[in-house]
């Protein structure tokens, strides 16, 4: 019962606001029932954990949900409105990092453990066929802001650079696995969602997810061989002619010509200079930070855009949480890179599956970085949840997996040997295998 509703919860986490129900309580809706009810069963089962997790991020998100509350009664102080909207924003961006704790703690084996990573990948592949799905409906011919594929991330074309964000975080993961595995099958299933994952980032129509998705893929490739990446950039460089000419409209609408032909940016570009200016000018006026969930009330003192977002959830921070909340966030950032660096240091020797995860993680984590650099969904669950849960399984997995490794094959390698590692020659020459991480 236990293994079905956490796998239960990580589809639903993703289609929270697809499906939405009232629980008939106020403040509390299904996600946050749900997770009490696992929370619960987790507290009375009764079964003793094969592993005492350090939980890397503790200290780092401790502090970041910190900063949310002193927002928060920063905002009651400053400028109190509806108290219950404001509690209930506050509990829904406290309660998607719980997830992190949640699965990092459910005390399952590996067996199960590696069954929930799977389906957080099947899930991120189910969502991308509704997208896809929504495109092909709308058509590909011509470019349309209103026919914008947002997936499972909202009803409408303007929850489409959020879904975006969500598909470019996690197409790292399934070409790590593509990779990087040797099993044949399990490669096919991973660029299987490598083509599901990109078609519905196409028709999101986001040009900041075309842009993360395709560092992401750089980067992925120059970690496997410099040739390769140099091969498959330029194969998909040709290919770029037959990509379909709504996606090629999108792309080119970033620069455009002005009444005189010199080159100026779009309006939608030069509309978010515009409010991160005003944002800056509001902290400024406000250097504690104008409370949570200010920032559109405020925003219109400050520029010509009035009730508008942020598109930039670290400008967003400062701005409502101040200096302070700004240093919590990027200390949490950063702990998601340490914990892909400690995933790719603690992963044992020869094991393909656990390199493959530990390197598509540390470029997910970058990914999830960029996504808030030109939108702001990190609080949002139905994004950020699952990243939270793979953060907590991952580190579950591989503590896992190295307490299956015996001491005695633990790999111990030199500064030295590391650097003839890079040459794969000198390497085979001294007996280590090449290109460890």
């Amino acid at each position: 019962m236990l293994r079905f509703l956490l796998l239960f919860q990580i589809l639903y986490t993703v289609y929270q606001g697809h499906y939405n129900f009232e629980s008939g309580v106020p403040g509390l809706n299904l996600p946050n029932a749900l997770f009490l009810l696992v929370l619960v069963m987790l507290r009375f089962s009764g079964r003793p954990d094969e592993v005492e997790p350090k939980a890397f991020m503790r200290g780092p998100l401790l502090f970041f949900m910190a900063m949310l509350v002193l927002a928060f009664v920063i905002a009651q102080v400053r400028a109190p409105g509806a108290f219950m909207v404001d509690v209930t924003y506050l509990k829904n961006a406290l309660f998607s990092p719980l997830l992190y704790f949640m699965y990092l703690h459910c005390r399952q084996d590996l067996r199960n453990t590696r069954l929930l990573v799977i389906a957080v990948m099947a899930v991120a592949a189910i969502a991308a066929v509704q997208a896809i799905r929504q495109g092909f409906d709308y058509g590909i011919g011509t470019y349309v802001e209103t026919h914008r594929a947002s997936g499972p991330f909202g009803s409408n074309y303007r929850d489409a650079n959020r879904a975006g964000v969500y598909y470019a975080m996690f197409l790292p993961m399934f070409i790590g696995l593509a990779l990087f595995l040797r099993d044949k099958r399990w490669r096919i299933a991973a660029l299987g969602g490598v083509v599901l994952l990109t078609m519905a980032l196409l028709f999101t129509y986001s040009r900041q997810a075309y842009f993360i998705a395709v560092l992401g893929l750089a980067v992925l490739l120059l970690r496997r061989s410099v040739l390769l990446a140099i091969v498959l950039g330029a194969t998909l460089a040709s290919l770029v002619g037959f990509l379909p000419e709504s996606v090629t409209q999108r792309v080119e609408e970033t620069q455009q010509k002005g009444p005189h032909g010199e080159e100026k940016v779009d309006e939608s570009t030069a509309s978010r200079w515009e409010i991160w200016a005003g944002a800056l000018a509001m902290w400024q006026a406000n250097p504690a930070g104008v409370g949570q969930n200010r920032f559109k009330d405020e925003i219109g003192h400050y520029s010509a855009f009035q009730h508008f977002d942020a598109h930039n959830f670290y400008v967003l921070t400062l701005a409502e949480g101040g200096p302070q909340a700004l240093l919590a966030l990027l200390l949490l950032v950063l702990a998601t890179f340490r914990l892909g660096a400690w995933l790719r240091r603690s992963m044992p020797p020869d094991d393909p599956e656990a390199r493959a995860l530990a390197i598509g993680f540390s470029v997910t984590a970058l990914c999830m970085a960029l996504g808030n650099l030109y939108g702001s969904p990190f609080l949002e669950g139905n994004v950020m949840g699952t990243f939270w849960i793979l953060c907590g399984l991952l580190e579950r997995y591989m503590l896992l997996k190295t307490r299956q490794v015996p001491a005695s094959t633990a790999l111990v390698v030199s500064g030295a040997d590391r650097m003839i590692e890079r040459f794969p020659l000198a390497a085979r020459a001294r007996g280590l295998p090449a290109r460890r991480p």
